[in-house]
C-alpha cells in the first residue's frame, strides 16, 4: 500500500490516490516500473523530432525501415510492455485492447512505404503506457520522478 509519505513524495493528488487505492496498491516499485515503460515508449515513439515540422518518432519507425525483422521487434517491445502491464494487475480487457494496438502497428506498419508514414502517427507504445497510467490515475511526471 501507498503511505501517506509516498503519497507527498509522488504527488498524488487525494482522488487520483482513491483511484489508484480503488484499483490495486500502487506502490514505490509498481510506479518506478511504470517510470520505465514511459521512458522506453518515448525512446520507441517520440525521441527525435525532426526541427521545423514538429514530427516526433522513435526506434520503431527507424527499426520499421528494415523489412519483417524491424516491424517484429518492435511488436516484441509492445508485447514486453502488455507483459508488464498484466504484472501491474490491468485487467483483461485493457491487454486486449493493448494487444490490438500492437497488431495494428505490426501488419499496418509493415506495408511498405505507407506503413511508415503510418508508424510516424500512430504511435501504439505511447498509447498503451497512456492505458496503465490512466488505470493507476497517475501522470507521465509523477512516474518519471519515481523511476529516477
Amino acid at each position: 500500500m501507498v503511505d501517506a509519505g509516498a503519497k507527498a513524495r509522488f504527488g498524488f493528488s487525494s482522488r487520483n490516490s482513491r483511484r489508484a487505492y480503488a484499483r490495486g496498491a500502487l506502490d514505490a516499485e509498481k510506479l518506478r516500473r511504470i517510470g520505465r515503460l514511459v521512458r522506453l515508449a518515448r525512446v520507441m515513439d517520440t525521441a527525435i523530432r525532426i526541427p521545423g515540422v514538429g514530427i516526433r518518432f522513435g526506434a520503431d519507425s527507424i527499426l520499421g525501415l528494415l523489412p519483417i525483422v524491424g516491424d517484429a521487434s518492435g511488436a516484441l517491445i509492445g508485447v514486453f510492455i502488455i507483459n508488464e502491464a498484466r504484472r501491474l494487475g490491468l485487467p483483461n480487457e485493457k491487454l486486449l485492447k493493448m494487444a490490438g494496438n500492437i497488431g495494428a502497428d505490426a501488419v499496418l506498419g509493415s506495408v511498405p512505404v505507407l506503413g511508415d508514414v503510418f508508424d510516424l502517427y500512430f504511435k501504439s507504445h505511447r498509447r498503451n503506457v497512456q492505458m496503465i497510467l490512466d488505470h493507476f490515475g497517475v501522470s507521465r511526471e509523477q512516474a518519471l520522478r519515481a523511476s529516477r
